[in-house]
């Protein structure tokens, strides 16, 4: 029970700090960002981290590149490595802790046992600041492959969606 007591106090002090947080937008930022999956026996294991750097335009413009490096293990196979790289143009709305955005990206998808091709489309996201220059983010890719910008339009159906979760820091 003084175990509870105690955690619960540390975490009712800490709130007025993450409730107070609000953004500062520096004139760049960076994010680190993870997923991973394996199967029930961990056979089969998918590992991915993507990483950004961006520049604000303006203190609601983010521009940047994106970096996506995924690692494939499966038994009795070797790792295999792919990765996507994308130039990004990111809208943030709002001025408070938590801002919404949405944007677009174009780039490519390459690597072993990977279709290479370009890769574009739109994404939405959140990021919410728990410290004046850190952040949470969430965010949310469709990307449509095509092979040239005449492939694009009728790609548009055939695309995946991406999901990441991470930190990212102003500076």
């Amino acid at each position: 029970m003084n175990r509870l007591f105690k955690t619960s106090m540390l975490v009712a002090a800490m709130l007025p700090a993450f409730a107070m947080a609000a953004p500062v937008t520096g004139s760049q930022e960076v994010t680190l960002s993870g997923a991973g999956s394996s199967d029930k026996d961990f056979d089969s294991n998918v590992l991915s981290v993507q990483g950004s750097w961006g520049s604000y335009l303006t203190d609601s413009s983010l521009w940047g590149v994106r970096q996506t490096v995924n690692a494939s293990d499966n038994e009795g196979e070797s790792v295999m490595f792919s990765g996507a790289t994308r130039v990004f143009y990111d809208y943030l709305f709002g001025d408070g802790p938590a801002r919404p955005f949405v944007g677009l990206s174009v780039g490519g998808i390459y690597g072993e046992q990977v279709d290479e091709t370009f890769t574009g489309g739109p994404e939405i996201g959140l990021k919410y600041w728990v410290q004046d220059n850190v952040f949470i983010t969430g965010m949310m890719e469709y990307q449509f492959l095509f092979k040239s910008g005449s492939d694009a339009q009728d790609r548009y159906d055939d695309g995946a969606i991406f999901y990441s979760v991470g930190l990212g820091y102003n500076f």
